[in-house]
């Protein structure tokens, strides 16, 4: 219990999480009352950072008491386990629930423990997706349909109510003890102006998941969209692609062209023609011998690898890696593209996916490196812009940080005729079920890939990965995560060295 008390809120993880839309976990499998307070901070923080201070006492209960009510439903499983009783037929909930409350209240600490030792969870997760921040609770039992029903039989009725005082005055069924608790986390999100829709609990076939789902304060999310225009729009006074990337981009979209006519378009680019060969001979193909001719070359990456080598080395070029910071950025895309790259040649072998994953890892960021591209003359703009409107220094300190650099990156690249496919890997980098089905292993590849890398530097843990990018590519382990880095990391070292 000595270890539980010690736990302090890592400001700089929440930060790191609300910037970059990566979710907060916080799970825990008996909800001590130490977890209890260290929850109420890490909200208040969470709060804080999105200038939304002003809802912690409504969020506050609502997440205790979904928590309270996860717990509830995990001491019901082994307490009916316990029994030999089976939760799904009526006759036995009825006489489960008979004297359950009476019954667990006396021995809560053996049913804890047999919560605890059966692996019975209840996790938090708070997240912020394309401006709106989702608050979840789930457990990792079966919700079954004789409870579902009555969950939402008591919303339902929840709903009606507008005080307090109206919901005293009818009769609760207390049975379980969740009725009133509903009721009041029902007008806690009506003060927070909520409608119905913005709260749910539905049944998965291994979790029960409430989720609450509150738009940011719509201030707050106009003057950062207005502060990412004034970014985008900027981007006409960057330079547009070299002509002769644009000479190859025509011949390559001509369908009277040739691959001798395009190799001979590169090679009058000693730079890029350098950069084709580079990346041929790279371990990315895997060839028995090294390539220094560039029709060759050509040949081998064929049409489409050709045109994700022009977007990123035409994207290098105008950003350049003049400064720390932008090398920095650059040496963590070139990461990401590597283990994306190698994710598919593992996972999926698509050979279409190879190219666009890699192009996809290596562009991922350029919103941040575009912010860091800005003139100072217009940093200044969008800071007396932001104390003429009286925005918090901490609205400005977050877009500065990154916050909505994967919009304003998906802005520039349609900008610079991107196509759809890239453009949306750009955008939904950090929000990949937000993505389009027709481009999401693309998108999900892309986000395991930077995940990946934020995990090796420490700054997130397994819990915070999106469980559905890593079903996808088959990953349910920490351990595989582990493995699967030792062998990339080493393979992008061997990289570099060559």
């Amino acid at each position: 219990m000595a270890a539980v008390q010690e736990l302090v809120v890592d400001e700089a993880k929440v930060k790191k999480a609300v910037q970059s839309g990566i979710p907060l976990t916080i799970t825990t499998f008996t909800l001590p009352h130490e977890i209890e307070l260290y929850i109420e901070e890490v909200i208040s923080v969470f709060l804080k950072l999105v200038n939304q201070e002003s809802l912690k006492e409504y969020i506050v209960y609502c997440v205790q008491e979904l928590a309270v009510n996860a717990k509830k439903a995990n001491t019901k499983r082994v307490y009916f386990t316990e029994r030999g009783l089976d939760l799904s037929n009526p006759s036995d909930y009825q006489e489960g629930m008979l004297n359950f409350k009476e019954n667990t209240l006396n021995n809560i600490a053996h049913y804890l423990q047999l919560q605890k030792e059966k692996g019975l969870y209840i996790k938090l997760i708070l997240q912020i997706k394309r401006n709106v921040i989702h608050i979840e609770v789930r457990n990792n039992v079966a919700v079954t349909k004789t409870e579902l029903i009555r969950i939402h039989d008591k919303l339902a009725r929840s709903r009606q109510y507008n005080t307090l005082e109206d919901a005293f005055a009818q009769v609760l069924d207390d049975s379980e003890g969740a009725g009133l608790g509903l009721v009041i986390l029902v007008l806690m999100l009506k003060k927070m102006g909520l409608d119905e829709e913005c709260f749910d609990i539905v049944g998965t076939e291994t979790e029960t998941v409430a989720r609450i789902m509150i738009p940011l304060d719509q201030a707050r999310v106009e003057n950062l969209t207005i502060l990412a225009n004034t970014i985008v729009n900027n981007v006409n006074s960057l330079p547009q692609f070299p002509e002769n990337i644009l000479m190859v981009q025509k011949l390559i979209g001509d369908p009277k062209a040739d691959m001798s006519s395009i190799a001979r378009q590169i090679s009058m680019d000693p730079a890029l023609t350098a950069d084709l060969l580079k990346i041929v001979n790279s371990a990315q193909y895997m060839l028995a011998k090294k390539v220094d001719n560039i029709a060759e070359a050509v040949k081998l990456v064929g049409i489409r690898g050709i045109k994700n080598l022009l977007y990123s080395y035409g994207t290098q070029k105008i950003l350049g890696d003049d400064t720390a910071d932008k090398k920095q950025l650059w040496e963590h895309s070139y990461k990401t593209a590597f283990y994306a790259y190698n994710l598919i040649k593992n996972f999926k072998k698509d050979n279409n996916l190879l190219d666009d994953v890699y192009v996809g890892g290596i562009l991922h960021d350029m919103g941040k490196i575009i912010f860091s591209n800005v003139h100072p003359d217009l940093l200044n703009k969008i800071k007396e812009f932001s104390a003429e409107k009286n925005l918090p220094a901490s609205t400005f300190e977050d877009f500065a940080a990154g916050m909505n650099h994967a919009e304003i990156g998906a802005q520039i690249a349609e900008k610079w005729n991107f196509p759809e496919s890239l453009v949306t890997a750009i955008r939904y980098h950090h929000d990949p079920t937000s993505a389009p089905a027709e481009n999401r292993d693309l998108v999900e590849t892309v986000y395991l890939a930077n995940m990946f890398c934020e995990y090796e530097n420490g700054t997130i843990t397994f819990d915070q990965f999106e469980p559905s990018a890593l079903e996808n590519f088959g990953i349910a382990s920490k351990k595989q995560i582990d493995n699967l880095l030792q062998r990339f990391s080493q393979g992008f070292k061997k990289e570099n060295q060559r």
